[in-house]
C-alpha cells in the first residue's frame, strides 16, 4: 500500500509540473555592460549611431541573438520474433527384488516414466516517426573559450483555448551560423527542444492520474 501511495503523489505531482511562461530559467540573458572612452558631443563620428559596414553581424557575445530553423525528422522501427521448444522423456526400468519384479495387480510399481515439454513463442514490433518544422529565435547565455556559443530561448502561442510553446537549449559552432544569422537545429550539439501545450484542449489528450497508475508497470494485473 506505501508504494501505491508513493506512486499516486508522484504522478499528481507530474501532472503538475508543467512549464508556464516566464520561467527564469529560459530568461534572455542580457548583454555584457561595457562604458566606453568619454566622446566628446561635437565630434561627427558618434560611437552610438555608427554603422560598421564591414563587420560580421553574426552572434559572438552574450546577449546575441540568432534564428533557428527546426528541421527534426527521426524515424524508428525494432520488431523481434522469438520461438523456443523444449522437450525431455525420461524412463527407468522396474527394480527387481531378490530377482522378481514388485507388481500389483500384473502392473510393476516401481517402473518410472518421466517426460515434459515446454513451450514459448513471442512476437513484437514496434515503429515510431516525428517530424518537427518551424523557427525560433534564441539568446546567446555564454561562450565557450573555443568560441562555441551556449544558446537557449522559447516562443509561446496562443491560439483558441490553449497555449503552444517551443524550447531549445544547445550549443552551436559560430562557423555554422550562416550570413542571415541563421542556423539549422541539425547543427546544434546537445540539442534540447520541448514542443508541447497547455490548455483545455492539451489537457483533453492527457490520461488521467488514475488511468495512469493502470498502464503503469506497478499494476500486478
Amino acid at each position: 500500500m506505501n508504494h501505491i501511495k508513493i506512486l499516486l503523489i508522484a504522478l499528481m505531482l507530474t501532472s503538475c509540473a508543467s512549464p508556464k511562461r516566464g520561467d527564469v530559467e529560459y530568461a534572455p540573458a542580457l548583454p555584457l555592460s561595457y562604458t566606453g572612452p568619454v566622446q566628446h558631443t561635437d565630434s561627427i563620428y558618434q560611437v552610438a549611431s555608427a554603422w560598421l559596414l564591414h563587420e560580421d553581424t553574426r552572434p559572438r557575445q552574450v546577449g546575441d541573438m540568432l534564428t533557428v530553423y527546426l528541421q527534426e525528422r527521426t524515424d524508428a522501427k525494432k520488431s523481434a520474433d522469438t520461438d523456443t521448444n523444449k522437450k525431455t522423456d525420461s524412463s527407468i526400468a522396474a527394480a527387481q527384488i531378490l530377482g522378481a519384479p514388485v507388481t500389483y495387480n500384473n502392473r510393476d510399481l516401481l517402473a518410472t516414466k518421466l517426460s515434459s515439454e515446454y513451450g514459448f513463442e513471442g512476437e513484437s514490433s514496434s515503429e515510431q516517426s516525428n517530424s518537427l518544422t518551424g523557427s525560433v529565435t534564441v539568446v546567446v547565455v555564454e561562450v565557450h573559450a573555443n568560441g562555441n556559443l551556449v544558446v537557449q530561448g522559447e516562443k509561446w502561442i496562443n491560439i483558441n483555448q490553449g497555449e503552444e510553446y517551443i524550447r531549445l537549449r544547445g550549443i552551436i559552432r559560430p562557423s555554422d551560423i550562416s550570413s542571415d544569422n541563421t542556423v539549422s537545429s541539425e547543427r546544434i550539439a546537445n540539442a534540447q527542444i520541448q514542443y508541447s501545450g497547455e490548455g483545455s484542449l492539451n489537457d483533453a489528450n492527457k490520461q488521467g492520474w488514475l488511468a495512469k497508475f493502470f498502464n503503469s508497470p506497478w499494476m500486478p494485473f
